[in-house]
């Protein structure tokens, strides 16, 4: 977190409810995570001898290690890295996890790229809390749940979150309330402002303005004459703390859509099936949930293991029906998992998925021949309703009550 801006709960502003949340060093986080020996070590993801650099950890940018940079060229600043080949697939099932988790709190959820998006939390405020409190309840989520970190920016517009985000890394959250705004972004340099390139950067430099105060203050007719009716304006515009206040929901376009999972890994390698089930319950009760927050039902139900060794495997099952009832979504990863026959197989990691997915609305279901008029699709809707209204821990499975998560 930056050290020359206020600390954040005094600064707390329910008036400022947008969010930016980056995840910290994103590919390489996990890579880091999926490699634990890593920890702590320069690393980069890049693409091969002649590729270049996708993300790179911290301790590898203290070397001068930047995205985007010749794999060569990282090489030579930063001899002793450890060079890990990205894995795309395992990058997007993280990203969705993190966005599902984003969602879970808001439908306003403007998704800029798998490590990245904005929140407008201004209705789950009664629910959870002021937004900062919101955003430190998505780091630790994300922390527990994909053992990655994230900064958070709290603003009134999305400009100023996405500043406050950036000044916040790593791992760390950021307010800037309405009344201070002008305190933060005026002493920064103009370059910082977002949409601001090197080469309109240079152009201000040349003009003298070297801070947003600077500009700020300079009269926009002669930024407009310097450059251009439109640059002028809108830079003009943040640097009085003006900006984009709506945030307007969608998903990037390189995040899955068609699936949606959650998955656990354990801070020790299990092969305890007591364990492994509960955890696979208490994974299917988060992912049923998130369906229906989202109106969505899928068919395919996918169980992943990584057992210790790092080795993954998965298993998949189509249901008849498409479903968002957390029970069958559970009786089939457990069937799954127990058809794997693994005795004393240690695993460090159990994921449940369900792909297939399409509107709740748009879906029937076959109906059974002497079935109850109500099940526990209405059970596990009632226990939304009470969840809505008290809180995440107001119920629970009773196999999970009283058992510490693994």
């Amino acid at each position: 977190m930056s050290r020359d801006w206020p600390n954040t709960w005094p600064n707390d502003d329910w008036r400022c409810p947008i969010l930016h949340i980056d995840m910290d060093a994103f590919y390489a986080s996990v890579a880091v995570r999926e490699r634990p020996d890593l920890q702590g070590r320069a690393v980069i993801v890049g693409g091969g001898h002649r590729g270049v650099v996708l993300s790179a950890s911290y301790a590898a940018r203290v070397h001068g290690v930047r995205s985007a940079m010749p794999v060569m060229r990282a090489r030579r600043l930063c001899p002793h890295a450890v060079l890990v080949a990205p894995d795309f697939a395992l990058f997007s099932a993280v990203s969705a996890a993190v966005m599902e988790t984003f969602r879970s709190v808001t439908p306003l959820v403007e998704a800029m790229s798998l490590d990245e998006a904005f929140l407008d939390v201004s209705g789950a405020g009664r629910r959870l809390g002021s937004p900062a409190r919101i955003g430190a309840r998505l780091r630790a989520q994300i922390a527990t749940e994909q053992q990655i970190s994230c900064s958070v920016g709290v603003a009134a517009t999305t400009d100023l979150a996405k500043l406050a985000s950036r000044r916040a890394k790593p791992d760390g959250l950021l307010v800037v309330p309405r009344d201070r705004a002008t305190a933060f972004l005026h002493p920064l340099d103009v370059g910082e402002l977002w949409g601001v390139g090197e080469v309109t950067a240079e152009q201000l430099h040349r003009l003298g303005l070297r801070t947003v105060g600077d500009l700020a203050h300079t009269p926009l007719a002669l930024l407009r004459r310097a450059l251009g009716a439109a640059t002028a304006d809108h830079l003009h515009t943040l640097s009085w703390g003006g900006g984009r206040s709506t945030v307007s929901p969608r998903r990037s376009s390189d995040e899955p859509d068609r699936s949606m999972g959650a998955d656990e890994t354990f801070s020790r390698d299990t092969d305890d099936p007591d364990v492994i089930h509960r955890e696979l319950l208490r994974l299917s009760a988060k992912l049923a949930g998130r369906l229906r927050t989202g109106a969505l039902v899928g068919r395919t139900i996918t169980l992943r293991v990584r057992f210790a060794d790092f080795t993954t495997i998965t298993r998949s099952h189509t249901l008849r029906d498409s479903t968002d009832v957390a029970v069958e979504i559970y009786t089939t990863a457990t069937r799954l998992f127990d058809a794997l026959g693994l005795q004393r197989a240690r695993l460090r990691l159990v994921g449940v998925r369900v792909e297939g997915l399409r509107t709740a609305a748009g879906s029937s279901r076959q109906l059974e021949l002497g079935a109850r008029e109500h099940g526990w699709a209405e059970a596990e809707r009632a226990v939304d309703k009470a969840v809505a209204r008290f809180g995440s821990n107001a119920i629970s499975p009773a196999a999970l009550i009283g058992v510490p998560r693994p």
